[in-house]
């Protein structure tokens, strides 16, 4: 992904071993940055330029940047957590950021297992009794 000026980009590499989220300068001078810790995808930038946010499983995770004069990067904070659809390709991110910095995520259907079982037992009896009633 693209910064909003188009001079940085940000990507996901699995070359530590497991997902994780890199900025570095387009056109790349080969200086790169891992922004993530513990595993990261989907990077997505803030339209103003000075924040990245990205998915680690169910936790959607924000880093501030500083770009100019040199890049800085703060550690990685938790915005929320939630069970979102993580969409087809678990690298293109399915989820957008609204300039008031409201997200656009669509929620799992996912649903967790039923807590109750009600049975109702001679049902059709009590049927077959009011269809003779209202018969009459």
């Amino acid at each position: 992904m693209f910064s909003p000026d188009g001079r940085w980009l940000a990507y996901t590499s699995n070359e530590s071993g497991r997902e994780e989220v890199y900025i570095q300068a387009y056109p790349g001078s080969g200086a790169k940055w891992q922004v993530s810790a513990e595993g990261g995808v989907q990077p997505v930038w803030a339209q103003n330029g000075k924040e990245i946010f990205y998915r680690n499983q169910d936790k959607m995770m924000a880093v501030a940047v500083v770009t100019q004069p040199e890049f800085r990067a703060s550690k990685p904070t938790l915005v929320f957590e939630g069970r979102y659809e993580k969409g087809i390709y678990p690298f293109i991110p399915n989820y957008d950021v609204a300039s008031d910095g409201r997200f656009l995520m669509i929620k799992s259907s996912v649903e967790s297992a039923p807590t109750q079982l009600n049975f109702v037992q001679n049902w059709f009896e009590e049927l077959k009794g009011r269809a003779a009633a209202g018969a009459k």
